[in-house]
């Protein structure tokens, strides 16, 4: 069992450029100029090994690190939105019976359309590579709908002069903001694992989530960490206007920031145009392959003539369904490679192993306990802990109450996102006693236990101190689902390579695999968005929204316990 650790197999090593030996046992090429052997002849006598498994070059600590600060600034404004969108939402006159269904809009397109970034994110063609003019569009988008979120109620404050209208356009501007940042917030985690996936090999993929998970639990403490802070009467606070101008100044700075050091870390290798083979010289073909003492995995290695210079074409899991077409089309030179439809995209989901799609129900339980209690935390403490009121008027004891309680909320998210950290390295600890399916199982249960005791004992000490395990469940499900489909495609991959492989399986790449779990996250959010106000208005109290979570949290402990498979 290696993932999560720090386990370093021996690299494999790629000839120097210009050697004309591959050093295969049955495969020699002598000269790339002499034309003994065409293109074809290569690719049909390697097509089971060049095809089977191939895999990047090893990546530095440091290009991990840079790569993973995304997650870091992606957090850090994600816990700026939970912390304030619900008081934002209620300061500026939202009934309370509706400020869950803000979450319904973007989840509900980004379940229509995740799976087709996902695969188009496959097929991409651009020659800054197939993920990132993704990832950077949608960090654009949430770079927007940050803006518009913070600041839109002092944009139409100073705008608009009738209150009536100001009270109208300050929700319509408000809501328009965390839609469209939620949306894109939501969807470039597809990509961003994806682009992950493609420029790593195995051990590095393992590592990378690990970071992922790390920085994810640093930015939404830094995040909180900001909220919880009084800007309103500090000096930067008196210069940007107010506490919220502050926080978004902070928020769209860490934002930018780490985007471009995310999108310069590691480079991508674009598709060829073409989809084939057939856009090089033939004298231009040189496969060299070399194993890994892991056991069959290896590197692909272009080296082209004198007037080309050395090229290293890596080719994930998630680019094997490519290199099938790679090898069909430089057989049949006409024949197109193959995109996936909306139709053809969804029925690859709905056809999907019987394992994946376990495990999307089930990471589907996970993110709906976890939106429920993330999402309306602050407002839990600032109405049942100090028993405050968001409607009241904004120089009344009531309001302040709920202020404090939403400030101490904060704290309490931020306690969440180091707990999240520090778990990433308590996962590696206990992986080799328990396996990835216990580290699932504990995850879930220790969350709605924790919950549990948060609604039946709903106090400042207790609720401090049991935050911690909301830090728990994040960590995995960052971390642990997107493993389990690192594991099931290198099975699939080693049962292709030895022939007995699903064929059917292969019209999958991990842009759709990513994309099907964060479709669960979309859906968790409409169901979320769509039931929780109504369960508030029927229960007469907020409380409900921690037991709902413990209650989907235990569902999903059973679900782990009975459908998830093991692996080694």
């Amino acid at each position: 069992m290696t993932l999560l650790t720090e386990d370093q197999p021996q690299p494999c090593r790629l000839p120097e450029p210009g050697t004309r030996t591959t050093g295969l046992d049955h495969y020699s090429v002598e000269s790339v100029d002499s034309g003994e052997s065409t293109k074809e002849d290569y690719l049909d006598s390697m097509e089971p090994v060049v095809f089977g498994v191939v895999e990047p070059p090893r990546r530095s600590r440091g290009r991990l690190l840079l790569h993973g600060m995304v997650m870091f600034g992606r957090e850090f404004c994600y816990a700026v939105e939970a912390a304030f969108v619900t008081p934002v939402l209620l300061s500026v006159g939202l009934p309370q019976s509706l400020y869950s269904l803000v979450w319904l809009i973007s989840p509900i397109l980004g379940f229509l359309l995740q799976p087709i970034i996902g695969s188009a994110s496959d097929y991409c063609r651009s020659s800054w590579g197939r993920r990132r003019p993704y990832i950077l569009s949608l960090g654009i988008m949430m770079l927007m709908g940050l803006t518009l979120f913070l600041n839109g109620d002092a944009v139409v404050s100073a705008l608009v002069q009738d209150t009536s209208l100001k009270r109208i356009w300050a929700i319509v501007i408000v809501m328009f903001g965390v839609v469209l940042f939620d949306f894109a917030a939501d969807f470039i985690d597809g990509p961003v694992k994806a682009y992950l996936f493609d420029v790593c090999s195995y051990i590095d993929k393992e590592r990378g989530l690990h970071y992922h998970a790390l920085l994810t639990g640093l930015g939404g403490a830094f995040g909180y960490l900001v909220g919880a802070m009084d800007w309103g009467h500090s000096s930067l606070g008196r210069l940007l206007g107010s506490e919220y101008q502050v926080i978004y100044f902070f928020s769209a700075l860490t934002w930018t920031v780490f985007l471009i050091v995310h999108l310069f870390s590691i480079p991508e290798i674009p598709l060829f145009k073409d989809g084939s083979l057939d856009s090089l010289p033939p004298n231009a073909l040189l496969l060299l392959i070399t194993h890994c003492s892991s056991g069959g995995y290896g590197s692909l290695h272009d080296s082209m003539s004198k007037e080309l210079e050395p090229d290293l074409r890596p080719r994930s899991f998630s680019a094997l369904m490519e290199a099938n077409s790679v090898t069909s089309s430089s057989k049949q030179p006409n024949k197109e490679q193959k995109r996936m439809t909306l139709k053809s995209c969804l029925l690859a989901m709905i056809n999907m192993p019987s394992h994946y799609r376990c495990l999307c129900v089930t990471h589907l339980l996970g993110w709906t306990a976890f939106l429920c209690n993330m999402l309306f935390f602050t407002d839990f403490m600032g109405q049942i802990v100090y028993k405050g009121n968001p409607y009241a008027d904004h120089n009344s004891t009531a309001y302040e109450r709920y202020e404090r309680g939403v400030e101490i909320g904060c704290w309490g998210l931020c306690i969440n996102a180091v707990s999240s950290a520090l778990y990433s390295y308590v996962q590696r600890l206990l992986l080799p006693f328990i396996g990835l399916k216990g580290l699932y199982f504990v995850g879930y249960f220790v969350f709605g236990l924790g919950t549990s005791l948060i609604g039946l004992f709903p106090n400042i000490t207790t609720t401090l101190i049991l935050c911690s395990v909301f830090g728990v469940m994040s960590s995995t499900l960052y971390t642990i689902p997107f493993n389990l489909i690192s594991e099931y495609h290198r099975e699939e991959e080693v049962q292709r390579k030895l022939g007995t492989g699903n064929p059917a399986g292969q019209d999958r790449g991990t842009g759709v695999d990513c994309a099907a779990l964060t479709c669960m996250v979309q859906l968790a959010q409409i169901i979320v968005g769509a039931g929780l106000g109504a369960l508030v208005n029927m229960a007469g109290s907020v409380i409900v929204v921690v037991l709902s979570a413990s209650t989907m949290s235990l569902l999903g402990c059973l679900f782990i316990a009975l459908f998830i498979r093991y692996v080694e």
